[in-house]
């Protein structure tokens, strides 16, 4: 069998290594621009290393592994692999062959760019407001702090010179406008390196799930920031919650779009969901259903 591997910057070397140790596997490092002579690709890094090469990947059609050693691994974490020994374990049984490889959506931001339309995939979450701030401060961290907690290590700074933005939401014909302090689409359930904020989506239902924090006084929204990491946010005044197949935002001034942590655009923009785009090698298939729960805005 022929394997690429995509490496994220500061993987550890050693994780590698046990992946090479597996019989009748050859390595190509990394994937060229032009065809490929290959039978899956493994990504050794976190959400937003697979962000990155999202698009050739989608391309490609082949089965891809997601190797957990990047600063957020919640994409890995929504496919059931928690640790590089989870990764390796699929990989083995892959290998074998045996049947763990699944179809997944992924989300697709449509904007302008230079005067044209440009879109770009993402694996787990996109949005703007105090996430895209955070997002930015997380990634200018050493990468140490980065990889251990950097998202906790960032909200309190940005949340101090944060204001609420003015948000406009619009899904089949239903608008919304309201401030806000972040919106966040998503495809799989979490974000920020395990935080539950879409704890209803799964990776196959077709749908995005939408969650929109409303103004709020910034005590009141430390005291109840701690439920995200359960999901439990949802119950709180100035949460709303949807899902839906497509949705436009909006914002009164220009406002970063971040996804998968990684800068993309600005506002406005056009999210949907692309049904079975990529490939996965999966493990225990969490945040994956078989029917959909639909709701609309």
């Amino acid at each position: 069998m022929r394997a690429a591997a995509i490496f994220g910057i500061g993987s550890p070397p050693r994780i590698f290594r046990r992946f090479e140790q597996i019989p009748n596997t050859a390595w190509l490092r990394d994937i060229p621009e032009t065809s490929i002579d290959a039978d899956a690709v493994a990504v050794f890094g976190g959400d937003g290393t697979l962000h990155r090469h999202l698009d050739r990947l989608v391309e490609l059609q082949l089965p891809v592994l997601v190797v957990p050693c990047g600063s957020g691994n919640d994409f890995a974490r929504s496919l059931g692999i928690k640790s590089g020994s989870d990764a390796l374990e699929m990989w083995e049984r892959f290998a074998a062959g045996r049947d763990v490889v699944r179809e997944v959506d992924l989300g697709r931001i449509c904007f302008m760019q230079g005067g044209e339309r440009a879109s770009r995939y993402f694996c787990c979450t996109c949005g703007v407001g105090l996430d895209a701030e955070v997002a930015l401060r997380a990634n200018a961290l050493p990468g140490l702090l980065r990889r251990h907690g950097g998202y906790a290590w960032s909200l309190f700074p940005a949340l101090a010179r944060f204001e609420p933005l003015a948000a406009s939401l619009s899904s089949v014909d239903v608008t919304r406008e309201e401030k806000v302090f972040f919106v966040a689409i998503a495809n799989t359930p979490y974000f920020g390196d395990g935080m539950q904020v879409a704890p209803r989506a799964k990776l196959d239902d077709g749908l995005l799930d939408v969650c929109v924090v409303a103004e709020m006084s910034k005590v009141r929204l430390l005291q109840y920031f701690p439920k995200i990491y359960w999901g439990k946010h949802l119950e709180v005044h100035g949460v709303s919650y949807v899902q839906t197949e497509s949705v436009r935002l909006e914002t009164r001034r220009l406002q970063s779009v971040y996804a998968d942590g990684e800068y993309v655009c600005e506002t406005p923009v056009e999210v949907r969901v692309v049904r079975r785009a990529l490939r996965v090698i999966v493990g225990t298939l969490s945040g994956y259903a078989k029917t959909p729960n639909k709701m609309i805005f």
